[in-house]
């Protein structure tokens, strides 16, 4: 059955989260068959701040919500703090050396912004595999350990309407 507006399974390139629902913890397949794997819910959205402490600040002292210790992630190139929401997290994220992505970002929007979301996978490597035959492009040949501990990989913003989308195995 092909979808009446474009879709990602009928060929064009829009964001998978625009085909599934996730809503709670529970994942809701589209009902699109020979499908592997399930989207889940929002894990975080994250947000690239130039000054780290700063930001920290407004979250935990001005708006009352928890917040975590930084977290140097080298591989990433940035340096990581989680704000705890209830329903999900903020992660807030400033540039850890000279080559992080984040600098990039930061250079274009010097106040900051939201940089990506997060959404979980029920299984990483059959999402990887057939969002690939589907012509979604990954930054990142493998997924690599994220600031959970747990398998991500980001898809290319430019086939998903615009938004830069990391996948997490839940």
């Amino acid at each position: 059955m092909k979808c009446q507006s474009s879709c990602l399974f009928c060929g064009s390139k829009m964001a998978a989260s625009m085909l599934k629902v996730a809503v709670g913890s529970r994942a809701y397949s589209s009902g699109i068959r020979d499908v592997l794997w399930k989207l889940g819910r929002l894990n975080h959205v994250a947000i690239a701040v130039p000054e780290m402490e700063k930001a920290r600040s407004f979250y935990r002292d001005v708006l009352g919500a928890q917040v975590s210790e930084p977290v140097a992630l080298a591989e990433h190139g940035v340096l990581t703090v989680f704000v705890e929401l209830g329903n999900t997290k903020l992660e807030l994220l400033e540039p850890l050396g000279p080559e992080s992505p984040i600098r990039g970002f930061l250079q274009k929007h010097r106040d900051g912004g939201m940089h990506h979301i997060c959404i979980e996978v029920d299984h990483l490597p059959d999402a990887i595999q057939q969002l690939r035959q589907r012509q979604i492009r990954t930054l990142s040949p493998e997924a690599r350990i994220g600031a959970h501990g747990k398998p991500v990989i980001f898809l290319h913003p430019k086939d998903c309407g615009g938004v830069l989308v990391e996948l997490e195995e839940a």
